[in-house]
């Protein structure tokens, strides 16, 4: 066990929600320092580094660092492997926003199963439109990527009376929920779902997942929202079911999605900034995540959340 380890903290914001949401470590045991990595680093030596939570472009930063672990603000690993230096071990932060991922996700498929945006947009000019909206009860919901994000999203869809929710997964199985699909089985189990809420990891096995076949099999009206990365969702396809199908993008393909993209405009389709993660529940449970990491550490024990080494 090491007699004293030094946390690197990207800003004030986690320091403060370390201070304010945790007890005191009780010792002295634990040396916070700030760096953006935005420099060279402030000693040489660093146990658990946490960088900028959309910094990865400065991750080159880290080659001959020395580091014990590199603890992500993110749940996403795509493209870490060639962002970061060789021999480095790299944890996610799974637990921090599934939560929040998860209420957006439903923010999403309520707005469009209630006409939300078009109410909006109807207000702006004063027009009072009613019409027959579908409801998300007694619809059958598909979530795609059975793990943290698509536990949250049915947890949250318990409350709704929903008439069936259809899990799955890169494999078949069964949980203490029930039965778990492959990914496999897609093509037959796409024509029974109203929603889709796709929250699977981007890897070459998910790349482009849903495109233009995946899609035909879905019902008309039918709803997709995605919260796990844009191009698990081919975007050509769905500019071309857009208006026979619904969409709730808080992910896209290009991103940031540029100001003259037919997605804006497409008919049915509702688009946040990627800002799943981004809510007032990030830093208190990014603080908890730390301090648990931190206390494997001072207690010889392996760290959690660890994807892999570079």
């Amino acid at each position: 066990m090491p007699d004293r380890i030094i946390v690197s903290l990207p800003d004030d914001r986690l320091t403060a929600a370390l201070a304010e949401h945790l007890p005191p470590l009780g010792d002295d045991r634990v040396t916070f320092v700030t760096w953006g990595v935005d420099g060279p680093p402030p000693v040489p030596h660093i146990d658990i580094l946490v960088p900028p939570y959309q910094g990865r472009a400065q991750w080159s930063r880290l080659d001959g660092v020395s580091i014990g672990l590199v603890q992500s603000q993110s749940i996403g690993y795509d493209g870490v492997r060639d962002a970061l230096p060789a021999g480095l071990v790299y944890a996610n932060a799974s637990s921090v926003h599934e939560t929040a991922t998860a209420e957006l996700a439903l923010a999403l498929l309520l707005a469009s199963q209630r006409g939300i945006d078009d109410f909006v947009r109807q207000a702006e000019h004063g027009e009072w439109r009613g019409g027959r909206r579908p409801a998300l009860a007694d619809r059958t919901v598909l979530i795609l990527g059975y793990g943290g994000v698509g536990k949250a999203v049915e947890q949250r869809l318990a409350g709704f009376e929903v008439a069936r929710v259809i899990r799955v997964a890169s494999r078949a199985r069964t949980d203490a929920s029930g039965e778990v699909h492959g990914i496999d089985e897609l093509s037959e189990l796409l024509p029974r779902a109203e929603v889709v809420v796709i929250g699977t990891p981007l890897t070459d096995a998910t790349r482009g997942l849903i495109g233009a076949a995946e899609l035909a099999l879905l019902p008309d009206d039918a709803v997709v929202v995605n919260v796990a990365r844009g191009p698990v969702l081919d975007t050509s396809a769905v500019l071309a079911e857009a208006g026979r199908l619904r969409f709730g993008l808080d992910v896209t393909d290009p991103e940031p999605l540029p100001a003259d993209h037919p997605l804006w405009t497409a008919p049915g389709v509702i688009i946040s900034p990627h800002v799943g993660g981004a809510a007032s529940a990030m830093e208190p449970r990014m603080a908890r995540l730390l301090r648990r990491q931190i206390d494997h550490l001072l207690a010889g024990e392996p760290p959690e959340n660890v994807v892999f080494r570079t």
